[in-house]
């Protein structure tokens, strides 16, 4: 079985870390929305609530996730536990779906209503909506420095997810000013439509990004070409060929056949592979690489 290395050892640290934070953001965010929802009554508060309180699930089944796939590989799993985050974004992916419906009913339903809710306490609403944007900030910075040191594609992703969030919370500042200062409460419910539709348009992306990791869908053109440049150029490897990729969670999977010279030692074979093998993690630490040595023998005159 594949062994992991410090790197990325040390990568699983600071990815769990990072999920750490997230989840703190999240449950913080959540608290401060409840009051500000009872204190307001504004949809689109109510909107920016049910996407912190999905942050808050999405944040703590992707720590779970993070932690679960670090596990090494066992028995059971030869190629690791990496697939439990695609099964816990495809999960988030549906009750988001859900959620998003749920909001863009309650807002149009409201919208059409011919009896429109006053709002109340809109300073209160602003201050916490003001903290929530801050603390989204302070949040993504940080996520954004661990993914660019570990290359966590659950991390990135959540990153996004959080800047996405500003979207809603800027919004509900601005359907909380109206009403307080033009008294158009009618805002508010256009504010959740739109938070709504931002809400499920992400989830299907995410849904669909699982997906495409579960039916086993290969690496970006990219990181193949890169790959295929490193094989093709490193020394004493005379050719290469039936390089395959599958993505499962933060990991890319990489099988490569590398052709070698014949009449040369088994010991300088496995250096060449080994050498191989360590330049593609070095460049790409996210992937698992295993690579088969085949024979190649020069034509005789």
């Amino acid at each position: 079985m594949p062994h992991r290395t410090a790197k990325q050892t040390e990568s699983d640290r600071l990815n769990q870390r990072a999920g750490l934070a997230s989840v703190a953001v999240a449950t913080t965010l959540v608290l401060a929305k409840l009051w500000a929802l009872a204190a307001t009554g504004a949809l689109s508060v109510g909107a920016s609530l049910v996407d912190s309180g999905l942050d808050l699930m999405v944040s703590l089944a992707g720590l779970a996730a993070i932690t679960y796939a670090a596990r090494p590989p066992d028995e059971d799993h030869a190629h690791g536990h990496t697939s439990a985050e695609d099964l816990a974004a495809l999960a988030q992916s549906t009750f988001i779906l859900g959620s998003g419906a749920a909001i863009l009913w309650a807002a149009t339903r409201r919208m059409l209503s011919p009896d429109h809710t006053e709002l109340t306490s809109e300073t209160a609403g602003v201050a916490v909506m003001v903290l929530s944007i801050v603390l989204t900030l302070a949040l993504v910075a940080y996520q954004r420095r661990v993914a660019s040191k570990t290359g966590n594609k659950v991390v990135s992703a959540d990153s996004l997810h959080y800047i996405g969030d500003l979207v809603p919370n800027i919004g509900a500042i601005a359907s909380l000013l109206a009403a307080r200062q033009l008294g158009l409460t009618l805002i508010d419910s256009l504010v959740a439509i739109g938070a709504a539709l931002f809400m499920m348009f992400g989830a299907f992306k995410i849904g669909k990004t699982a997906i495409d990791a579960l039916m086993d869908r290969q690496a970006p053109d990219t990181e193949i070409e890169g790959i295929s440049a490193i094989a093709g150029t490193y020394p004493g490897v005379l050719g290469f060929h039936d390089l395959k990729t599958r993505m499962a969670g933060s990991r890319t999977f990489v099988t490569l056949h590398i052709e070698l010279d014949g009449d040369q030692s088994l010991y300088d074979a496995h250096e060449i592979s080994a050498g191989l093998r360590s330049k593609i993690l070095e460049a790409y630490p996210h992937t698992d690489v295993m690579i088969h040595k085949d024979v190649w023998f020069p034509p005789k005159d």
